[in-house]
């Protein structure tokens, strides 16, 4: 994984061209997701189960200084440097301080294979043999229909107000209905006749598993469809410079990442974590959302928006470190990275889902109102206006042309705010049929070496 993250960086550094700039990041997020997904396994396979939640907010605990740094240190490599130097700088960083992590891991794999306690590796026979091995183990066919499916499913979101007829459009028409006979197919084809699973299915007759990823998938998606235009919402409607905007953003990071302290410690005291996402997680996080339904007006204090910002901060901190002691604390120890990975992709599936949706929701709706709301002597500009945030914050705020393009991203966010207040009520919904699990008083067995 460091690896991984380290290529993309130098192919970022040195890319000429789009092509190679998006082959960059395929690297670089693998490499990144890949390492905090293995930094989560790698905590619960060495710490008990009531203080596992304190430990994974300690993971995160360095964007408590990180946020405040990435701005100026980004500012300052553009103004010197240059970006390409900036990328390669970090190619060196990462693998340095990576290494005593490294290091540490390797010695235990030493040691752990000269006491006799790995199995050795068996042969698969030939080159070929070992590809369709490893096809078969890692479901290379299931995750291919998968991943097509969902594109061409989520694709038809983006591109359907380019289209003459829109949704009927029969390029769009196509993209959804092959995307969900693809994702049904994926699932007949998991439960039927894929030789390896990637979905284990006796781990979803869990009550608290199901509905666990249910809570995370409406979770997630909900955030994507009101977090998706905030950056530009803070620039245009609040009028808020590029820095001050930057760190509005940065507040749920924060936020969440001391409260995933903080419950983390209580957690080892009171460990019923339904109750912590029940009364507290969940009904924060929808208060948060459902309150900019009126903060995001124009002609609002920003303190408001930054009130809300707060909510939500403490509710995700403690809803992403509820819905991840919860899988772990009703699976055995050797199922929690299959439970961990479910859920990620989970996750990412509904994230994606989300900002389809915001997609849809802004293309078919901004330009509308925007146009209704325009003067007539702006109305020739129009194409400029819509395209370009900077075009749009231009005009100076108070007259006619700011005016009507505050009002249409009021508008638009005010139908964006209520679809995703509308998810969260399921959110509290599924939480509440989790089992009232107590981890301070659970045991499950480590996997730790020493």
């Amino acid at each position: 994984m460091v690896a991984s993250f380290t290529l993309g960086l130098i192919m970022m550094a040195g890319c000429n061209n789009v092509q190679t700039y998006c082959a960059a990041q395929v690297f670089f997020w693998v490499g990144y997701l890949g390492i905090d997904f293995s930094l989560t396994i790698l905590v619960a396979d060495t710490t008990a189960l009531r203080s596992r939640a304190l430990m994974i907010g300690f993971t995160s605990s360095p964007w408590l200084v990180t946020t405040w740094c990435t701005g100026p240190a980004a500012a300052r490599i553009l103004k010197t440097i240059g970006f390409r130097c900036g990328f390669g700088v970090f190619a060196i960083v990462m693998p340095v301080a990576s290494a005593p992590l490294l290091i540490l891991l390797w010695r235990l794999q030493a040691e752990a294979n000269r006491r006799g306690l790995v199995p050795a590796k068996q042969s698969h026979g030939t080159l070929r043999q070992t590809l369709i091995h490893y096809a078969k183990e890692f479901d290379v066919a299931g995750l291919l229909i998968l991943t097509t499916g969902l594109s061409l499913f989520l694709l038809s979101f983006s591109i359907y107000s380019y289209q003459a007829a829109g949704f009927a459009s029969p390029l769009i028409i196509c993209f959804i209905v092959f995307g969900v006979a693809l994702v049904v197919a994926f699932v007949l084809y998991e439960k039927f006749v894929a030789p390896t699973k990637f979905i284990p299915f006796e781990l979803l007759e869990d009550r608290t598993v199901f509905f666990t990823f249910v809570m995370a998938a409406c979770l997630y998606t909900g955030w994507y469809i009101w977090d998706s235009y905030f950056y530009s919402l803070n620039i245009v409607l609040f009028d808020q410079s590029i820095t001050a905007a930057t760190y509005i953003g940065n507040i749920y990071t924060l936020g969440s990442c001391f409260t995933a302290l903080v419950v983390g410690a209580m957690l080892r005291y009171y460990g019923k974590i339904k109750y912590y996402a029940l009364f507290f997680g969940a009904p924060m996080t929808m208060l948060g959302v459902a309150c900019m339904i009126a903060f995001r007006q124009p002609n609002v204090n920003i303190g408001y928006i930054v009130m809300c910002q707060l909510f939500i901060a403490v509710g995700g901190g403690t809803l992403v470190i509820a819905e991840q002691m919860t899988v772990m604390a009703v699976s055995s120890q050797q199922n929690v990275p299959a439970v961990l990975a479910i859920e990620g992709m989970v996750i990412s599936i509904t994230s994606s889902v989300g900002s389809a949706i915001a997609a849809a929701m802004w293309t078919g709706i901004f330009p509308k109102r925007l146009r209704q709301n325009l003067p007539a002597t702006a109305q020739k500009d129009f194409t400029e206006i819509y395209g370009s945030l900077v075009v749009q914050s231009s005009y100076a705020v108070g007259t006619p042309e700011r005016d009507a393009i505050n009002l249409s991203y009021a508008q638009t966010q005010r139908v964006m705010l209520i679809t995703a207040t509308c998810f969260y009520v399921v959110m509290i919904g599924a939480t509440a049929f989790w089992r009232n699990i107590d981890v301070k008083n659970m045991k499950q067995r480590r996997l730790g070496l020493f």
